[in-house]
């Protein structure tokens, strides 16, 4: 695609001119940026809600609020983050003096998923900027309006050589993947993960990959069960389950089983309504394939609450099942929705082999008060991360990096780890 070659070309061009290495025009940028995201915040808003039905309020806490905080976390360490850092220099060289300097890739390339597209695009392009790259944002075509403001925003905003969108279908990301990028940001599935890092590799192109997974949460039987249940019910159906880090399956302590269950109903009542199916402000699935994909797995098992849906509005509600174990085709992939398969257990050991013998995890979500039992699955479970008597929260810190491991990712960002993903640290020894 003719459009995608020269576009990063004119990028390319743009940046060996020097300007976007400059500290105070990074910074400048960053609050443009800023500036841009408060004039289109209601149609931020109005466009989350056309694409996903979702309401003002988890569409600006979730997705606005968050790119915000770390635009503005950006702005207050970037000087620090950017600025020659000395090491000591090895004892068999007495003359020397050793020097990092963070210096940006060039051109990166951000390509965006449709569950949280504003945040997910946006996120990225912080670090981008805050570390002196040009960018090219590839937003994804399966919520389009979010895709349209994210193009107007971007240009109403910076000059197409420095900062640009391209949007498109399927066709738009492989022309782009064909270019030489000097880095790659995805966030999605691990499939098309694997095209990705597939094509990078054609061009030696260092990646980040933001993708998924099924996520544990498991429930002892000392867990403050009415709290936990409140989390749980946050984590896993916020914007109808399609969260990347929300929990994919409950694993419970036979003991508290029952009663979890019902505190899940009761806090799914409080936080939805008693009729979900008649709540305005409950996300919707978003496109019909994903939606019958879904479907497939409510006829997996027993619906211990939930269980209805309509194709029409795209709406499933908030569903738990039961009576499945590790062979059950609602776990055999991520569910990406607001369905929660439901299992028991009695000794934690056989549990955490199962889950330790499966791929890696996003995330991982452990309700307990004991700490041996806390290090224990620390200790023996690799994941991305997670919380202890939690879920999501560890992703909203700009003190922890977000990313996955294994077949859930490579590389993370948030906070500093943001400007440094997109940094080449060019090590300087001086005589």
């Amino acid at each position: 695609m003719e459009q995608a070659k020269q576009l990063v070309a004119s990028q390319r061009a743009f940046f060996y001119t020097g300007k976007t290495k400059n500290i105070e025009n990074r910074i400048h940028a960053l609050q443009q940026l800023r500036q841009g995201i408060e004039k289109y915040q209601q149609r931020i808003l109005d466009a989350l809600h056309t694409d996903l039905n979702k309401s003002e309020t988890e569409a600006y806490n979730s997705e606005i609020r968050i790119v915000l905080g770390e635009l503005d976390f950006a702005l207050e360490h970037l000087k620090e983050w950017a600025a020659p850092r000395a090491v000591p220099t090895s004892a068999v060289i007495p003359d020397g003096t050793s020097t990092i300097y963070p210096e940006p890739y060039g051109v990166a390339l951000i390509i965006a998923p449709w569950n949280y597209p504003f945040q997910l695009a946006f996120g990225p392009l912080i670090g981008a900027i805050a570390a002196g790259n040009c960018a090219v944002i590839k937003p994804s075509e399966l919520t389009p309006a979010v895709s349209r403001l994210t193009y107007d925003l971007i240009t109403d905003n910076f000059p197409e050589e420095y900062v640009a969108v391209m949007e498109g279908e399927v066709e738009t990301s492989t022309a782009l993947l064909k270019e030489k990028f000097d880095y790659i940001f995805f966030t999605g599935s691990t499939g098309v993960g694997r095209i990705v890092m597939k094509a990078a590799a054609e061009q030696l192109t260092p990646v980040t990959l933001e993708l998924g997974g099924k996520s544990p949460v498991i429930v002892h039987k000392d867990a403050d069960l009415k709290l936990t249940s409140q989390r749980i019910v946050r984590g896993k159906f916020l914007n109808a389950g399609q969260t990347c880090v929300a929990p994919d399956y409950l694993l419970v302590h036979q003991d508290v089983h029952d009663k979890l269950i019902e505190e899940i109903r009761e806090e799914i009542q409080d936080k939805f309504g008693k009729d979900v199916m008649g709540n305005p402000d409950f996300p919707h699935i978003v496109n019909t394939r994903n939606f019958d994909r879904l479907s497939v797995f409510l006829e997996d098992g027993q619906a211990l609450i939930g269980g209805r849906s309509d194709r029409d509005q795209l709406l499933i509600e908030p569903t738990l099942v039961g009576n499945v174990d590790w062979d059950s085709p609602v776990m055999q992939e991520e569910i990406f929705g607001p369905i929660l398969p439901v299992m028991t257990y009695e000794d934690l050991n056989p549990l955490l082999a199962e889950i330790v013998h499966r791929p890696k995890p996003l995330a991982l979500y452990l309700f307990t008060e004991q700490e041996e039992l806390q290090n224990q699955v620390l200790d023996q479970v690799s994941f991305g991360g997670g919380c202890i008597n939690d879920t999501l929260s560890h992703m909203t810190s700009h003190f922890l990096p977000f990313g996955g491991v294994g077949e859930s990712g490579m590389g993370s960002y948030h906070g500093k780890q943001s400007f440094e993903v997109f940094s080449h640290h060019k090590s300087i020894l001086k005589r």
